[in-house]
């Protein structure tokens, strides 16, 4: 039997526009490429490179007014751009099946996820009958990996965790078998561990059934380990493509010479913004500096309401202990529900400890009263995940940047205008910005807006929980030199929360892992990376994607 060599999907000259007030504007620029029958092959680039537009316009789902300009759409032959919208409904989900970016945007909050999957079920023709349609929803969340799928049926999306949502999302994607799944981001927003298993599974089930992958991400390293082809994508082009660990490792373009010089991995070195020859800093160097955070036995329990009048208490932070030296960075790291966040959450005082003691210099701040917190505040400042959600749409940057000083009466108007600026300087954005609005900046300047309101007040201490995990490598790489720079120049210390192990290669001087509310294990980061002490780290680390993958082009 002589096997076609003739590709799944064929992309060819494909331009894509948006209708804007100020006329058409074109984001894909004749981009080709194929994807043949069985095959995994994954598109990169950095947000705004037209990675999701072309996936998107593969299923003719567009948003807003983009439409498709030219070019040609072919699967197994037959022509897609053509076909009516009736016509389309009949490929999506049969042919191609889809797995969305962000789980809680594309599953109703409304709906169950048994009725959920049971219309997708019901929607490709897979079964006829309310027992039918409700026993093939049980199998694809069966098939996606969901034990007591059943019972799971009755639940609502918030009450899955994100793994369990993304894993709905795939089952429905690869409900009907498709012969190509589109997965655009299906683990951005996931723990490396978690990650694992459900690309793991994607890739059982593709191989399994003998299902054509286009894999969208920004991640180098998942591209590499997970796709046997890679395209890289900048400003709506095609720039680079061929086979993955070939171009990783030998890029020739020099925008894939900058991705893969940003993507962090656990070969990179600790930035440093003053390069000095100072050596490996060991746990005893870093010992003899003074403290300026020290928490001794947290513990935080919940009480977890079980339906009708029971509750049971649940430990989410189980006697943690662990100290930053002054100007140094600390991150805390493990998977999701390890309790991490939860003791940023206390060291910040936005959550009360049940026992153990927090001190800043020395003080004792558990037991401080409303008025001493708020002092507190002035010396310690966070900056959270989802620049999106802790900027408010409604005010400006200049109001957004200054609100810390006006809540603290530090300053007159013309002093605090006078401030921002500084600030603006200091995060390296254009002073023009000031009278901008959240929603006209990009991730990364959002995510500056963020750094320059929480270093306002002067404080010593910042605490950022995944501040830079929703970012791109390259915007990735930019914020976390400039929060060393920012460090060097203003003696800042650190308590870095992420889940993302390379990250904490580049950015941190000391390390703690939890695993289920208790630090397993803690150390150096040179240390702890080199010789980890606990199965749980070497199976943290072994998860980064592509940690196996040597890069080139650095």
């Amino acid at each position: 039997m002589i096997e076609s060599t003739a590709p799944l999907l064929s992309v060819r000259d494909l331009t894509v526009a948006f209708d804007t007030q100020n006329g058409t504007r074109q984001v894909l620029h004749g981009i080709s490429f194929d994807v043949m029958a069985g095959e995994t092959v994954a598109i990169v680039g950095e947000s705004g490179s037209g990675k999701s537009t072309a996936a998107t316009s593969i299923i003719k789902l567009l948003a807003g007014t983009g439409r498709i300009t030219g070019g040609s759409i072919t699967l197994d032959g037959e022509e897609l751009t053509h076909l009516s919208e009736r016509e389309m409904e009949r490929v999506r989900g049969r042919a191609i099946g889809y797995v969305p970016q962000d789980p809680m945007s594309n599953l109703n909050p409304v709906w169950s996820i048994g009725f959920q999957v049971e219309e997708a079920v019901r929607a490709n023709g897979l079964a006829q009958g309310r027992a039918a349609v409700r026993a093939r929803a049980i199998e694809v969340l069966q098939q996606a990996g969901l034990a007591d799928a059943a019972k799971r049926l009755r639940q609502f999306p918030h009450q899955f965790s994100g793994g369990m949502r993304q894993r709905a999302l795939i089952g429905i994607g690869l409900a009907a078998d498709p012969r190509l799944l589109i997965a655009d981001e299906p683990t951005s927003a996931l723990d490396v561990t978690v990650q694992r298993v459900i690309l793991d599974h994607m890739a059982s089930l593709t191989r399994d059934r003998g299902t054509s992958m286009l894999l969208i991400t920004h991640d180098l390293g998942l591209a590499a380990e997970r796709a046997e082809r890679l395209i890289v994508m900048q400003n709506g082009s095609i720039v680079e493509s061929g086979p993955s660990k070939e171009i990783l490792q030998n890029p020739q373009h020099p925008y894939t010479k900058r991705l893969v010089a940003a993507a962090p991995s656990v070969a990179s070195q600790r930035i440093q913004a003053v390069v000095e020859d100072r050596g490996v800093e060991t746990l005893e160097d870093l010992a003899a500096i003074p403290p300026t955070v020290r928490v001794a036995g947290l513990t935080k329990d919940y009480r977890i309401r079980q339906g009708g009048f029971r509750s049971e208490m649940f430990r989410a932070v189980d006697d943690v202990s662990f100290e930053i030296p002054r100007g140094k960075t600390l991150a805390l790291v493990g998977e999701s529900g390890s309790g991490k966040s939860t003791v940023a959450k206390m060291v910040l005082k936005l959550e009360d400890p049940t026992s153990g003691t927090i001190e800043i210099d020395g003080m004792d701040v558990s037991g401080f009263s409303r008025a001493q917190s708020f002092g507190l505040r002035r010396r310690m400042q966070p900056v959270f995940q989802d620049p999106y959600g802790s900027l408010d749409p409604l005010r400006n940057l200049e109001n957004t940047i200054a609100e810390p000083l006006e809540i603290h009466g530090v300053g007159d108007r013309a002093s605090r205008r006078e401030r921002v600026r500084e600030l603006l300087d200091q995060v390296s954005l254009p002073q023009d910005l000031a009278t901008r609005y959240p929603s006209e900046l990009s991730g990364g300047q959002r995510q500056r807006v963020a750094i320059a309101r929480a270093l306002a007040l002067k404080p010593d201490i910042v605490v950022l929980d995944e501040a830079v995990s929703a970012l791109d490598v390259l915007v990735q790489a930019q914020i976390l030199k400039l929060l060393a720079d920012l460090q060097t120049e203003l003696g800042l210390t650190y308590l870095f929360i992420t889940h993302d192990l390379a990250v904490v290669r580049v950015s941190s001087d000391l390390v703690c892992v939890m695993e289920r509310g208790r630090i397993v294990e803690q150390g150096t980061v040179d240390e702890t990376f080199a010789n980890p002490k606990q199965e749980y780290t070497s199976r943290l680390l072994e998860a980064i994607p592509g940690a196996s993958i040597p890069l080139g082009g650095l």
